[in-house]
């Protein structure tokens, strides 16, 4: 007993000085000065036992959990060894400041209710309590705020450093899409090239930046990443030049579709549901696996007649030819598309959802459809099949069904026709293909959810990998410009 009562009080005046420390030190500033409190405390400890060891002890702060330098594994259930993420500290100017008047980020539309719940969207309901889960994980998500969700995810990313040198990777939460929506009409481009070209500056001068040239950078934006590489300096011209300028040249753009350059990468769309847990995933899984459905297919959209190589014409055609067998929500008589119960219960209804190119080749309601349960059927490749693959499986017939736009602009295909002949051994097997793929496509509530990997996650993953692809080129003495802007895959856009 005489033995133990020494070590009590060391323990006591070591706990004692790590208060004295912590009381003097601000909220603001404690995380980055851990080491220094850890040196501190060893030193104590030093001074007072005569055999000792070397004591690493960490001040616990909030954020310590998110920007963690050295992760233990008794500390988390995996290990970061290799997947460390370092998120720059931008100034306000680069995202927050973007987003403050939120009023004016789109032409038409009033953002700012879409910003609630760091970028979710305002809850929910479904007082029908037979389209959703009453789990309090539905939003009304809008599409465009990608990027806002992926910040709020990474501050929770369990491998997020605060040192760089440790990273694998470095993300810069740079509002790109909401810095050109806002300047996108009635300005030059000046004023639409302005800010990327401040970033620009400022990365070009970071020593992060400097090690491989922005090889291990990436960004995201809730925008189609076109809107980021005009060709030309007209006024006229559409978006700005973010990814052509020198310094982004080497950084990878995540953003909700991608281009013909290597390093634009396509992940998808924010959807609805924003789970918390694995077990929410898995009801849900559930429900729409069983869920019976009364049409054959469905269409949730608009007409497009002023974009003459749009088949959304003869879509809406069929379907409104087929004798109560396919459902059709016109987006521009009804706003019940921007009713997310609304939107999933037409899909819930249908075995096969249409997804033929929206304003782009890509459009929301794939993840939708998806998120239903609801077998896709695309008209052409550029709409998923050559987008999205890192989260769809290589083989489009296990998870879809493609019929080529021209066999309708011809008239030479009737889609009701080709849908029948899909027997329904084939339709079991695709629907659980595709009830297999939600999680892999929806963005949960930022904070710890494991051990479902998620789009943010699988994201994350994927980049890591890239990056460390680039540096064994490196190593090996090989030029890693494929893996970038320089080069283009055509394949993407056909």
């Amino acid at each position: 007993m005489k033995k133990s009562v020494p070590k009590l009080r060391v323990a006591i005046l070591a706990l004692a000085c790590c208060l004295c420390l912590l009381l003097n030190t601000n909220n603001s500033d404690l995380y980055g000065r851990r080491y220094q409190i850890t040196r501190t405390v060893n030193h104590f400890f030093v001074s007072i036992t005569p055999n000792y060891k070397t004591l690493n002890l960490t001040v616990k702060h909030p954020e310590t959990l998110r920007r963690q330098q050295i992760v233990e594994d008794e500390e988390l259930d995996v290990s970061c060894a290799g997947r460390y993420v370092y998120m720059y500290h931008l100034p306000s100017k680069f995202n927050d400041d973007v987003i403050k008047n939120c009023s004016t980020l789109i032409k038409w539309f009033d953002m700012c209710p879409s910003m609630a719940n760091s970028g979710l969207g305002p809850k929910v309901v479904d007082y029908t309590n037979r389209v959703l889960t009453g789990t309090g994980s539905w939003y009304a998500t809008n599409q465009f705020l990608l990027e806002v969700i992926f910040r709020e995810r990474m501050k929770h990313y369990e491998c997020l450093t605060n040192d760089s040198s440790l990273a694998s990777a470095i993300y810069v939460p740079f509002y790109a899409g909401f810095d050109v929506s806002r300047y996108l009409w009635d300005t030059t481009v000046t004023v639409r090239d302005r800010l990327g070209e401040e970033l620009a500056k400022w990365l070009s001068e970071r020593p992060e930046w400097m090690r491989l040239y922005g090889r291990d950078h990436f960004l995201v934006s809730g925008r189609i990443a076109w809107d980021f590489r005009r060709v030309s300096d007209e006024d006229s011209g559409w978006g700005n030049k973010l990814m052509r300028l020198p310094e982004l040249a080497n950084t990878t753009m995540l953003s909700i579709e991608a281009t013909a350059w290597e390093n634009d990468i396509a992940i998808p769309y924010p959807t609805y549901f924003h789970p918390t847990s694995e077990s929410e995933v898995t009801r849900w899984q559930r429900k729409v696996k069983k869920t019976k459905r009364r049409f054959l297919f469905s269409f949730v959209g608009a007409p497009r007649p002023t974009m003459e190589e749009s088949v959304r014409g003869e879509i809406i055609r069929q379907c409104l030819a087929s004798q109560g067998r396919c459902n059709f929500l016109n987006c521009s008589e009804t706003k019940d598309c921007e009713n997310p119960v609304k939107v999933m219960e037409v899909f819930q209804d249908s075995v096969f959802c249409l997804q033929p190119q929206g304003d782009s080749a890509t459009r929301r309601s794939i993840f939708d459809s998806i998120l239903a349960g609801c077998i896709p059927v695309f008209f052409h490749p550029a709409s998923a099949y050559n987008q999205y693959t890192w989260y769809f499986p290589e083989d489009h017939t296990k998870y879809s069904v493609y019929i080529p736009e021209e066999y309708l602009r011809n008239r030479t295909v009737s889609i009701e026709e080709s849908l029948v002949k899909v027997n329904q051994k084939k339709i079991r097997e695709m629907r659980e293909e595709v009830v297999r793929l939600i999680p892999k496509i929806i963005y949960k509530k930022p904070r710890p959810v494991r051990p479902v990997k998620d789009a943010f996650e699988i994201a994350v993953g994927r980049i890591i990998e890239r990056v460390a692809k680039v540096k064994k080129e490196i190593e090996e003495g090989r030029d890693p410009q494929a893996e970038f802007s320089q080069n283009r895959d055509l394949s993407k856009l056909r």
